[in-house]
């Protein structure tokens, strides 16, 4: 039996992969700065510069692609928006929206110059990270696994389409 391709499926298809592309690096961010911190303080400036990149050029375009296929599957599908597990997704995106632009994309530039700064100031010695910089990139981090959390909940409720 031959699979029917349709727009419609075709729409989930590019829909599952933004996430899966878009956002799948992303889960490896929660690994990275422990990584970068044994490797040697060094590769901060890297690290952040590396995120900003994912971030911007990976999850940004991602969860648009996410938020177009998502309202197409909605107009042309046998869903509304008052359906729990679609207005808590599109909350879900929009957050995650609002998070990116406003808080990961700045947090990483301000991360990136910090790690510079402070590296250059150690003269290119060994650099031990000021709480100030320390703090601001737990907070990173913290945030960052709530995304992680909230993209897995909005696949849990795509996959289930739980009613209120």
């Amino acid at each position: 039996m031959l699979a029917t391709i349709t727009i419609y499926t075709v729409s989930i298809f590019i829909h599952v992969t933004a996430v899966v592309v878009g956002f799948g690096a992303t889960f490896a961010e929660a690994i990275m700065f422990p990584v970068a911190m044994k490797a040697g303080t060094q590769h901060l400036p890297y690290l952040h510069t590396l995120q900003l990149a994912i971030n911007r050029y990976m999850a940004t375009p991602a969860l648009a692609v996410v938020l177009l296929t998502g309202l197409y599957q909605v107009e042309k599908g046998d869903w509304s928006f008052g359906d729990f597990w679609i207005s808590a997704s599109f909350l879900i995106v929009l957050v995650i929206g609002g998070l990116l632009g406003g808080y990961f994309i700045p947090a990483d530039r301000r991360l990136a110059a910090m790690a510079e700064e402070e590296l250059a100031a150690g003269g290119g010695g060994p650099v031990t990270m000021s709480e100030r910089y320390l703090a601001q990139a737990r907070r990173e981090g913290q945030v960052g696994s709530l995304v992680g959390f909230l993209l897995v909940v909005a696949i849990f409720l795509m996959i289930t389409k739980p009613s209120a």
